[in-house]
């Protein structure tokens, strides 16, 4: 059974930093990894993602402030937040799939992610 557990949200102000983690169980470790968001009244994003192979990408609106990492041995997913906004408060959740889900230019929907944590809530104060 696969099991996605995510920790690391809190609360922050502006240009502040967080990082979270995303411990997982169950599958193996050749995979596209990945942390999608979610606000209140907004449809799930795509923040980054992360192949086997250790290529990345990420939404613009986080590219350059945002970096995704994994460990490998201890298998778990790692979301770097620097220079946090108000408009990322969210509801975070890491996702895992098959690894050409990493080679979909619509990764950032999330569709072809099929397991998924519970969450963790960041919320970024101005």
């Amino acid at each position: 059974q696969v099991q996605l557990v995510e920790s690391g949200g809190g609360s922050v102000g502006a240009g502040g930093s967080l990082r979270l983690s995303c411990a997982a169980s169950g599958y193996t470790n050749k995979s596209c990894r990945g942390w999608f968001r979610q606000a209140p009244g907004k449809q799930r994003e795509g923040v980054a993602i992360i192949g086997s192979n250790g290529g990345t990408a990420y939404a613009d609106s986080v590219m350059g402030r945002f970096t995704i990492s994994q460990d490998n041995a201890k298998n778990t997913l790692y979301l770097q937040m620097s220079s946090l906004k108000p408009e990322d408060t969210a509801m975070y959740y890491c996702a895992a799939g098959q690894y050409l889900a990493c080679y979909s230019a619509s990764w950032h929907s999330g569709r072809d992610f099929t397991y998924w944590g519970q969450g963790t809530q960041v919320t970024v104060s101005s």
